[in-house]
């Protein structure tokens, strides 16, 4: 699938390259997590614990060439899958290995928490996402099996543009729908895609979304000056797609979307969160319940999952496990866990404080010391 100048530079990207067609490579927040830094939105979320996350693709192809996405032009491209496919089993055991060996170096750390890190390798949750599209994987279903039976979570993102295979997923713990635009002429700017009829093929992914009996979520990326409009238009898509939840999340300036994208285009936390307030006035079945300041992510929830005590938003893995190993249907209420913390501050980031003002709020939420690395593309954390 690679040729060797796209291997090559992935590689100094610090991924690893898995087989013929997958790749794994280390997550920040998972670095941040051994660091004691703190974990990412989907802790906060979902009760993922980031320092035991896998994060991994299938396929480094796409369909899509979005101007968002850290992938260079190199990557490679398609609408079909045209190569060998690996063995599922040697991609689970080949991803963990590559992945362990990422973390090794955190061994001899002294910044790292050593208890933390000797759990690290522990998996417990994987994101099949990372890169590419992984889903067009012919043989998924038998690597979520495998996944599922070592007691490991899945959360899989697709770009929804391959619904036939949405259609015949097998369940896993969280799926993703990623929808980059509210209208046909703007997904085509944004997705850049191969396939002519890219539009009916989301909105067909989204009907069969609606129709999953588990979790299920639908993300946008939000592009100050670029599709940061209509919400009215996004709306109508969510509902199309019945998801339980949603996550408005900023564009991210990082790696090769440097070159397409200006660092204005990366919104500020507080615009997330003035057009979440906006979109939400057009979902009357959904809250606003968290936020995560450092990932300039909001998070909607179907009022459903509301009860007498609280939200409940976070996931029991251990049931969640139990009963996909037993064979039987399983539904979103069946393993959900109350959310330890919930609401939304409404506050800006680092980027638009005073001075006091930002010291003071730098003492009451930690982790939001951070900003993307020019040198490196990966988001790091300010200096003390």
């Amino acid at each position: 699938m690679l040729t060797k100048e796209a291997e090559e530079e992935l590689e100094r990207q610090a991924y690893r390259i898995i087989g013929s067609h997958s790749a794994v490579k280390t997550c920040g927040w998972t670095r941040n997590m051994i660091n004691d830094r703190g974990g990412c939105y989907k802790l906060k979320f979902y009760g993922i614990m980031s320092h035991q996350c896998l994060q991994m693709t299938t396929s480094i192809s796409c369909a899509n060439r979005c101007i968002f996405c850290w992938r260079g032009y190199k990557a490679p491209i398609s609408k079909n899958w045209d190569w060998d496919v690996d063995d599922p089993q040697i991609i689970l055991d080949e991803s963990i290995k590559a992945h362990q060996q990422l973390l090794v170096g955190f061994k001899g750390s002294k910044k790292a928490n050593k208890k933390i890190y000797e759990s690290s390798n522990t998996i417990k949750h994987v994101a099949l996402s990372l890169t590419g599209e992984p889903i067009i994987y012919p043989r998924l279903n038998e690597l979520i099996d495998l996944f599922h039976q070592r007691r490991i979570s899945t959360f899989l993102v697709t770009n929804a543009q391959y619904a036939e295979q949405i259609k015949d997923l097998k369940p896993v713990t969280q799926l993703y729908l990623s929808i980059d635009a509210p209208t046909k002429e703007l997904l085509k700017e944004i997705d850049k895609p191969l396939f002519t009829d890219y539009w009916e093929r989301m909105n067909q992914s989204l009907e069969y979304l609606a129709e999953k009996k588990g979790r299920t979520c639908i993300r946008l990326t939000m592009i100050k000056d670029v599709n940061m409009v209509q919400p009215e238009k996004y709306a109508e898509l969510v509902d199309k797609g019945s998801p339980d939840f949603i996550e408005v999340k900023a564009y991210m300036h990082l790696g090769e979307s440097m070159k397409r994208l200006k660092k204005e285009n990366m919104p500020l936390h507080e615009e997330i969160v003035i057009f979440s307030k906006e979109l939400v006035k057009h979902l009357p079945d959904y809250e606003i319940v968290s936020e995560h300041i450092p990932s300039r992510v909001v998070m909607f929830t179907k009022k459903k999952f509301k009860k007498e005590d609280g939200w409940y938003t976070w996931i029991d893995f251990e049931k969640f496990q139990k009963l996909y190993n037993q064979g039987v249907e399983i539904n979103t209420e069946d393993f959900l866990k109350k959310t330890p913390e919930v609401g939304l501050s409404g506050k800006g980031t680092l980027d638009i404080m005073g001075e006091r003002s930002r010291e003071r709020y730098l003492k009451e939420h930690p982790e939001a010391l951070i900003f993307v690395d020019e040198e490196t593309e990966e988001l790091s954390f300010y200096e003390d």
